[in-house]
Parts: structure tokens; sequence; C-alpha cells
């Protein structure tokens, strides 16, 4: 079974240039942990690493033309070691709650691991944010994968994940997200990001409009 998702996150102000890598620290168990860095003609650098697969830092002009990072997140390797409201990481194995950590497939039942009270959260006590995956540079783009083995916080299934982020000459950082899976399981993948548009400061003047028809409460 093969799903795929992409999200398409436009940003303003961009164009190739390149991307970069360098290690930026290791795991509690020595894991080498690799930073790329994104960038194009018009200024914008966005920054991922392999720990999490996360989205660390995205510098983006604003209508004065002054870079900002508008993600929210750490300085260094060591506050995502800990624990922190998953900035920017990559969650899953499923994304979101499942109630007291309990689904049924296919007419067998499952438990999972629950870390949020009686609830499963973002794929469990230790989710893909919580995994060191193998990144590389492909073209223009920083390529994360990692095997999430059958039985791992109580899902059903090897799961074969990849994560590609691509900074575009439109502009726009894209995130695509693959599965492959030995065995029907659930998956609902997504970057984690916190943003401040602004900056520095607070946000009491923000305003959100959200384009939907319909959301999860």
């Amino acid at each position: 079974m093969k799903s795929a998702l992409a999200i398409l996150l436009a940003l303003t102000g961009a164009a190739w240039s390149d991307v970069k890598q360098q290690e930026i620290g290791k795991t509690k168990d020595g894991q080498p942990v690799y930073q790329y860095v994104l960038s194009n003609s018009h200024g914008l650098e966005a920054r991922v690493m392999s720990y999490g697969a996360t989205w660390t830092h995205m510098k983006t002009p604003d209508r004065n033309g002054h870079l900002a990072d508008i993600l929210l997140g750490f300085d260094d390797l060591g506050g995502y070691l800990g624990e922190h409201p998953y900035f920017g990481s990559t969650a899953g194995r499923v994304a979101n709650r499942i109630a007291a950590g309990h689904f049924q497939l296919d007419g067998k039942e499952y438990q999972l691991a629950t870390n949020n009270g009686p609830n499963h959260l973002h794929g469990g006590k230790e989710g893909t944010d919580k995994v060191n995956w193998q990144g590389k540079i492909v073209g223009q783009s920083v390529q994360f994968r990692t095997l999430d083995r059958d039985g791992h916080n109580g899902y059903p299934g090897n799961v074969d994940m990849q994560v590609t982020y691509t900074l575009t000459e439109d502009n726009e950082l894209r995130i695509a997200y693959m599965a492959i899976t030995d065995k029907a399981t659930p998956i609902n993948l997504t970057n984690h990001a916190y943003f401040h548009l602004a900056g520095s400061g607070d946000i009491l003047r923000h305003v959100l409009w959200l384009n939907a028809s319909r959301y999860t409460p």
C-alpha cells in the first residue's frame, strides 16, 4: 500500500541558489545530526535538520525587504533533544490524537502507546519527531528517510517514510510526504511548525484567516 501527501507553503520572496549540509551535534546515543541550509537568490533561507526531519528556520523578507526568521524553535540542537511542543517536527506516524490510543482495523484491535493523558498523540512517546532520519541532498531538495518498524508504538506494518523539503524559484517551501507499508496501517504525517510572521515581539495584533469549509475540533 502506498500513500503520498504534498503540502505547499507559499512564502514571499525567493529564487534558487544553494543547498548546504553541516553537522550540528549528536543525539543522546551518539548519532550525528545534520542541518541543511536551502537558500535562493532573493534571500530566502530555510533550514531543516535530520533529527525529527525538523524545519528549524525560515528567513524571509517583510514588505520592506527586511529579513527575519518567522519560525519558533531553538538556537541549537540541545533544545530539540529535550521536551518541547514539536517545534517544526515531522509528527507521526499519525499526527493529532487517537482517543484512548485504541483503534480497529480489518477486524483487529490495536492498542497504541498513550502520551497525552489517556490518549495517543503525534505517534506516541517515540514518534517520528524523535527519530534521527537519514538525509541527503537531491538536486534543489533535501530528502529525509526512515523506517518505522512493525509494532513500534503499537502500530501494524513496517513503514518506509520519506519527507522532502524543496525551496523553489517561485518563493515556495514545499514539503512532500511519501509512505510505503507492508500492512494496512493508519498514517497521517505533517509538519508541526509554529509561525511568528513579525519575527519578534508579541503576536497580539496578528489576524489569522483560515480559508477552510471545515475543521477538526
